[in-house]
């Protein structure tokens, strides 16, 4: 167990629910897919700026990882990278995700991306000791056949590998729900998990109709809920989980600076939540600086991180075996949970 006093915070075990492995490149990683990327080149075209003007502007740098990740070589150095990011984090679960039909521009088929990728993630697990799931995105401007088709390789993929849900990402101002609901209907129907984007350019609007029309019981970043009293009754009487990257938050221009991010508001008021990066790479965020950060700013001790952590794990779309380990590495380093 480790001691409040010398925490050392790099070594806390952590969960990550909420990362994009298509936005984590590390510049060695961009350096093995194309030698000619500079340092120069790399932190104008994949790290974007330490605050953008919105949500739309941040999605634009994303545009550079998907370009980069059109080959299986790609794709395995992708995952390849990002357990090492985690691994140096102190992660012990995390579900990544990523949008397989954004990956077919050189010839990849979307049954073959989710496949390799989820090969390597696997390889990767053992070789790291970190437990993780594959979380398959469809995107707020796909169609609904496009949707169908992501959510199809959920139900698929889930047989074979790591492929545990289904997310939406994208600008949820400019493209409502509408179209992609089938598409959770038949995950959901399937027993597999949704989450959902929701709460972050959109409001607490946005994060009510997740609720009430895909079933989800976790939403990807949903700080906007804090806007809402009777929504934080709802998520708190709920159960609801947000999966907060608190960094990313402040690029996209959500909050204003980091001392009014609303993570610690959310937690006091009762609302579950977790812990998580986004994009390592466009937001060149470690989940180590999340967790200094928030006791740098809001004072947060072990006993938060302990239960953010808790959280997170009964939130993830993991079976009985993996949580049990996850949780064992858990007490091992802050105790066993209250009772």
């Amino acid at each position: 167990m480790i001691a409040e006093e010398s925490a050392d915070l790099t070594a806390l075990p952590k969960i990550e629910l909420h990362s994009h492995l298509d936005c984590c490149l590390s510049h060695d990683a961009v350096r093995r897919i194309d030698p000619g990327v500079s340092r120069e080149r790399y932190e104008a075209l994949f790290a974007g700026p330490s605050r953008c003007a919105s949500l739309t502007e941040f999605l634009t740098y994303t545009l550079n990882y998907r370009a980069m990740l059109q080959t299986e070589r790609a794709l395995r150095i992708a995952v390849e990278d990002v357990f090492a990011q985690m691994a140096a984090d102190g992660v012990v679960y995390a579900e990544l995700r990523f949008a397989p039909l954004v990956h077919l521009r050189e010839g990849l088929s979307a049954d073959r991306v989710v496949r390799c990728v989820a090969e390597e993630t696997t390889r990767q697990s053992e070789a790291t000791g970190i437990d993780a799931g594959l979380i398959l995105c469809t995107l707020r401007d796909h169609d609904a056949a496009q949707s169908l088709a992501t959510a199809r390789l959920v139900e698929r993929h889930s047989r074979t590998g790591p492929v545990v849900a289904l997310d939406i990402a994208g600008d949820e101002i400019a493209h409502p729900l509408d179209p992609h609901l089938p598409a959770f209907d038949l995950v959901r129907e399937a027993g597999l998990g949704v989450t959902v984007h929701a709460g972050e350019a959109g409001g607490p609007e946005s994060v009510r109709e997740a609720l009430d029309r895909t079933g989800t019981r976790r939403i990807g970043h949903g700080v906007r809920s804090v806007e809402d009293p009777a929504l934080l009754d709802r998520l708190r009487n709920d159960g609801v989980h947000l999966e907060v990257c608190p960094a990313s938050n402040l690029q996209t221009a959500v909050v204003p600076a980091p001392e009014r991010h609303p993570v610690d508001r959310l937690r006091r008021a009762g609302v579950r939540l977790g812990i998580s990066t986004d994009t390592r790479g466009v937001t060149n965020v470690r989940l180590t600086q999340e967790y200094e950060r928030l006791r740098d700013l809001f004072g947060w001790t072990l006993a938060d991180f302990h239960a953010v952590n808790r959280d997170a794990l009964a939130a993830a779309f993991a079976d009985d075996p993996v949580r049990r380990r996850v949780g064992r590495a858990l007490d091992a380093a802050y105790g066993p949970p209250p009772a």
